[in-house]
């Protein structure tokens, strides 16, 4: 016996213009857009490839129902029946002016008695709820109490040092070693005291604001740019002294068939006699000195941070010698599995920022 085939309802043709289909592929891709609008955007765009709506549930793991309503919905009303309805609730019963003002005030103005604005004294002064006002702030991601610094860095040659270094990040010569250095310099030793109380459920770790101090030492690091290993010497004291003998721990890890780039900052104890004479014997070296007031392109400050923040920051050291064996332990751990920071923007885009950040801070007039 012969079993008929059954079909389902005949679809209709779904046809796309070109500004349509631009528009489907940009929601598709586009990671700022909100996922339930790229789903669907997928499921018209492989409709129009002739797909069924049972092939097109398959590829996007949805219902067939669930493809035929966005399909309608699409065919009835193009791109617009693609967005999400109004839903039903409580109509918005702060009106687009006042929306307005509160932004307005917000970014041009300061109240009489404060530096910045808070909820309660912008809702004051507008009329408002402090709620009302924290929801604006919220939805236009304004924070009038929070605050940030910077330093511009005035080095006649910024441009040059910046394009040096930066191509030692990005191109590293062949047959060399490109090594980020610098000193973390007075590091304590501190230890609470009294004992700490250790987190559990519903309660963080405690600890007292007092602290005894038992010294300080003073960490020279030098990152490879590559594999993120990382060779480091504990020192008492920070002159020229140490970092020459630091130097020598350098030569001695590096093989001598390399050549040697070092990424030092410009601290006096870098640019001595007695430096220079060292590296007057070791033409091998090359230094590529950063930019004054510019520590963020030296990539060792990165691994500094992590340092702090792992280690030394929430650390109880009873001893100077007690902190350095920590620190030679976290060193230990990082060079076992390292892992590198990873430079990703060139010299013309690290311009280009620097220029419009300049540019903003100059039309304030502050």
């Amino acid at each position: 016996m012969q079993v008929k085939a059954t079909t389902g309802p005949r679809l209709k043709p779904l046809q796309l213009a070109p500004a349509e289909r631009e528009s489907l592929q940009s929601w598709a891709r586009r990671p700022t857009s909100a996922q339930a609008l790229a789903q669907r955007a997928r499921a018209i765009l492989l409709a129009a490839e002739g797909l069924s709506n049972t092939a097109v549930a398959a590829q996007l793991g949805w219902a067939r129902r669930t493809v035929g309503k966005w399909r309608r919905r699409f065919l009835d009303r193009r791109l617009d029946g693609l967005l999400d309805e109004p839903r039903p609730g409580t109509p918005r019963r702060m009106s687009d002016h006042e929306v307005e003002r509160v932004i307005t005030m917000t970014l041009e103005s300061t109240p009489p008695d404060a530096t910045h604005w808070s909820t309660r004294s912008m809702a004051k002064a507008c009329g408002l709820s402090h709620s009302s006002v924290q929801r604006i702030w919220k939805a236009f991601a304004l924070q009038p109490h929070r605050t940030e610094t910077f330093k511009l860095s005035q080095d006649p040659l910024f441009v040059e040092k910046v394009r040096d270094i930066v191509g030692l990040y990005l191109n590293p010569p062949q047959r060399a070693l490109v090594l980020s250095v610098d000193e973390k310099s007075q590091i304590q030793a501190l230890d609470r005291s009294q004992p700490l109380l250790p987190m559990r459920p519903g309660q963080i770790e405690r600890r007292t604001n007092d602290y005894k101090r038992h010294g300080t030492t003073s960490l020279f690091a030098a990152l490879d740019v590559k594999t993120g290993r990382v060779i480091g010497q504990c020192h008492r004291r920070h002159r020229a002294v140490e970092f020459r003998k630091f130097l020598d721990v350098i030569d001695q890890a590096v093989p001598e068939s390399l050549e040697v780039h070092l990424i030092p900052d410009n601290y006096g104890t870098h640019k001595t006699q007695t430096i220079q004479r060292w590296l007057a014997k070791r033409p091998r070296y090359h230094l590529h000195f950063t930019p004054t007031s510019a520590s963020w392109i030296n990539l060792v400050e990165r691994w500094f941070a992590a340092l702090t923040d792992k280690q030394i920051r929430r650390g109880v050291h009873r001893s100077t010698t007690e902190l350095e064996g920590a620190i030679e332990d976290y060193i230990e751990i990082n060079n076992a599995d390292p892992k590198p920071f990873v430079w990703t923007k060139t010299a013309d885009q690290i311009f280009a920022s620097l220029a419009r950040f300049c540019k903003r801070t100059l039309e304030t007039g502050r």
